[in-house]
């Protein structure tokens, strides 16, 4: 049975994308068959793995609008063992319609029910926002990822996050489990951010991973060229990293 991991938090810019192709990566050259949803409207993670997201005419939006599309008409293989479900613009106009369904809180769990036996992994990239997709990602997920860059206003909006999740635990999917919290953007020269870590780690004890993602300009690089960290530079710090997060997550045993 595979194992569905929203990677979310609310604050953009924080590494969500960097980390869900770059962990989708590590898993798949481990030969785990992973999906990568695109969750969030500007489509970076399917445009980062070359694909031409807004010259489609089906992605995640036609899913969750029409039940009767099923994922594997959406999806595209990118790479060994390595499929994305891509997104676009029109995603944007999704949380409009959900509003009106019947179990709209459920619409992504219910078309991902049949996937769980051909996939080891399926990661959701969230978008940056508390709204209905992302509620639609934490109710069917098994986990949570939280990537958390090291400064002051990405830590302020963790209580915010906690706060959703506590809630759809209670209400929507009380087997939702916490991974951790993995560190991004992390440059160990600067005194603001080996204060975050610190007091991220004092605020949440036993949550935050002991993988630590650097800064580095190859995470920049890569996307443009429609590459992976793996594909630019194999042996760079930030690939070491998250080939460390595929084993953590692996051998993951959520609190």
């Amino acid at each position: 049975m595979g194992r569905v991991i929203a990677i979310t938090n609310q604050k953009g810019g924080v590494g969500k994308t960097t980390t869900t192709i770059n962990l989708g990566a590590a898993l798949a050259q481990k030969e785990q068959y992973t999906l990568l949803i695109d969750s969030d409207p500007q489509g970076a993670l399917s445009i980062a793995l070359g694909i031409p997201a807004y010259d489609l005419e089906f992605t995640l939006y036609s899913i969750l609008t029409d039940t009767r599309i099923p994922v594997a008409a959406v999806t595209h293989h990118v790479r060994p063992h390595l499929d994305v479900v891509p997104a676009n613009i029109d995603l944007a106009g999704a949380e409009l319609q959900l509003v009106a369904m019947m179990g709209r809180e459920y619409v992504l769990r219910d078309a991902l029910a049949n996937l769980r036996d051909k996939y080891n992994f399926i990661l959701i990239d969230c978008p940056p926002s508390l709204g209905l997709l992302t509620v639609n990602a934490l109710a069917a997920a098994d986990e949570i990822l939280v990537p958390l860059q090291c400064e002051f206003l990405a830590m302020r909006g963790l209580d915010a996050l906690i706060d959703v999740v506590a809630r759809v635990q209670r209400r929507l999917n009380p087997k939702l489990k916490l991974i951790g919290i993995v560190p991004t953007m992390y440059n160990p020269r600067r005194i603001h951010a080996r204060a975050v870590l610190d007091k991220v780690r004092a605020t949440y004890p036993n949550k935050v991973l002991n993988v630590t993602i650097k800064e580095s300009v190859r995470f920049a690089e890569a996307p443009e060229q429609r590459r992976t960290i793996f594909e630019i530079d194999a042996n760079n710090e930030g690939a070491a990293a998250y080939r460390e997060l595929a084993e953590v997550i692996l051998n993951a045993q959520p609190e």
